[in-house]
């Protein structure tokens, strides 16, 4: 790897160029994609793509497991000219049909159980649903193919839709060069080479779990996507594929290291990477323990500006609770309550400056201008910045650490969860008339769901109305039942009197 990486971005679709044509680029559950394969199919993927939908910036969506669909459409999407959505596989119809609408998609494609779940009036704005297994029937058929395309590295290419504290999922507009440079980096300060192969157990839908794909194959290597059940799964497939990478979150690591590994799954290991929560003294002693010949990437990013901050794997056992410091192309300031960069070890606001900075919120410029301001004056590249709204502080040294959020967000599982959209299916189920939702501290998963409500005290019908509408992960771990919500001095419901309340 050069010393140095290459600052120029390119149309995310020139990823193909770099594998080596019989190498194995994608190894899937019934086929492994060489890189020679991997350029073909997106080749053609990306021609039927351009005949069937010819609008240039079009919304595409993808809802269904990893596969064949879901890791190429990103390329051959982009390749097409169009813009790629897509949807957490655990999503249910309610979320989808917000993203559909939010989006404007123009045609989703997801597996057939997927599409029989949504219901009249879910399909907007003209969207067409085609099932996973019929698409390709007519890839498979299509002769054309498009060559890599030469589209302007500032043009759309994903809209990733995360949760904020408040509200629906919102779409995240990242352009070629906000992708292309974003495998750039990470393959550079992870040291990928072409002889790596990456185990993708997280979502794709996410932008870390997507980066998975985008790094290796930057750097020639092969990925190995999983859709797990069980940790015994990812030490399987660990073992059988011999995997040198392996990118998890909190919640799973601590399933991962209470498990035997074979020496044939911990030998090959390399490097594992952290994000979506911090690792706890115990979770870096027992990952270091266990993986004892791999390096251990501590990372903090968030999807408006797609990774951070990356620590050393040096630093790890002298600064385990360290956020380290920015990834190349990006710049860190954390700037105090008078708009200036702060002294060390002075608490501020986390501001991301740089060409990673997404576009802003899709169709939302009210969103878009809270969070997405001005550049701090003291920043190099100045332009538009992202302000996190997490506070942190810097040491002597230049190594961050965090402090604690400013808004409600739960993070459980490596999941972002608008406790809004929790609050408004405990709402319209009809068993309850006020409801807050609430991250309680916990030690698997980060954060866990409590909800907090005011109703008819019918909890099996409440869960069974959110279990319809919910996917698993924002269902509530436990339902507290109240004859009155506190409140503040306004009027309204005191959260934080709540939160005290239920970490007692």
């Amino acid at each position: 790897m050069n010393s140095a990486p290459d600052p120029k971005p390119r149309p995310l679709d020139h990823l193909t160029e770099f594998g080596q044509d019989e190498a194995a680029a994608l190894v899937l559950r019934g086929a492994v994609l060489s890189w020679k394969d991997l350029r073909t199919r997106v080749g053609r993927m990306a021609a039927w793509l351009a005949e069937r939908v010819p609008e240039k910036g079009a919304r595409v969506a993808t809802w269904a497991a990893k596969g064949e669909l879901t890791c190429l459409m990103p390329l051959a999407a982009a390749r097409a000219g169009l813009v790629h959505v897509p949807i957490n596989p655990l999503l249910k119809r309610a979320q989808v049909a917000h993203i559909l609408a939010d989006s404007g998609a123009v045609l989703l494609l997801a597996t057939s159980a997927r599409l029989a779940t949504l219901q009249d009036g879910d399909l907007a704005n003209a969207c067409d649903a085609i099932a996973e297994d019929a698409a390709f029937v007519a890839i498979d058929e299509f002769e054309g193919c498009l060559r890599p395309s030469q589209w302007d590295a500032e043009e759309l290419a994903a809209l990733l839709y995360t949760s904020g504290s408040t509200g629906r999922p919102k779409g995240v507009m990242l352009s070629h060069a906000n992708m292309w440079l974003g495998a750039v980096s990470v393959a550079h300060y992870l040291e990928l080479s072409a002889d790596d192969v990456t185990l993708a157990v997280l979502p794709l839908s996410f932008d870390y779990g997507q980066n998975q794909l985008l790094s290796t194959w930057y750097e020639g290597g092969c990925v190995v996507p999983l859709d797990y059940l069980t940790p015994r799964d990812v030490i399987k497939a660990c073992a059988r594929h011999g995997v040198t990478t392996l990118a998890a979150v909190p919640p799973l690591w601590v399933q991962l290291v209470e498990q035997d590994w074979p020496i044939d799954a911990v030998t090959p290991m390399r490097r594992l990477t952290n994000s979506g929560g911090a690792l706890t003294l115990d979770l870096v002693r027992a990952l270091r323990g266990k993986f004892p010949g791999a390096k251990l990437f501590p990372m903090y990013g968030l999807t408006e500006a797609f990774r951070s901050t990356y620590l050393a794997p040096s630093l790890v056992d002298s600064h385990p609770t360290s956020m380290g410091k920015a990834i190349p192309f990006a710049e860190i300031l954390v700037i105090g309550e008078e708009g200036d960069v702060t002294a060390s070890n002075e608490e501020g606001e986390l501001v991301h400056c740089g060409p990673l900075v997404a576009h802003g919120y899709w169709n939302d410029p009210a969103r878009t201008a809270e969070r997405f301001k001005p550049a701090p004056s003291a920043s190099h590249y100045g332009g538009t910045a992202v302000w996190s709204g997490d506070r942190v502080t810097r040491d002597e040294n230049g190594l961050l650490y965090f402090v604690g959020r400013r808004d409600a967000m739960i993070k459980s599982a490596g999941n972002r969860i608008s406790p809004q959209e929790i609050e408004e299916a405990a709402l319209t189920s009809g068993f309850v008339a006020e409801a807050v939702a609430l991250g309680v501290p916990d030690e698997r998963l980060g954060q866990a769901v409590h909800l907090v409500v005011r109703g008819t005290r019918d909890e099996e019908g409440l869960r069974a109305s959110l279990r319809r509408d919910l996917p698993n992960f924002m269902q509530p771990q436990v339902i507290h039942w109240v004859e009155t919500m506190p409140l503040n001095p306004n009027g309204k419901i005191d959260r934080a009197t709540l939160q005290a309340e239920l970490a007692a």
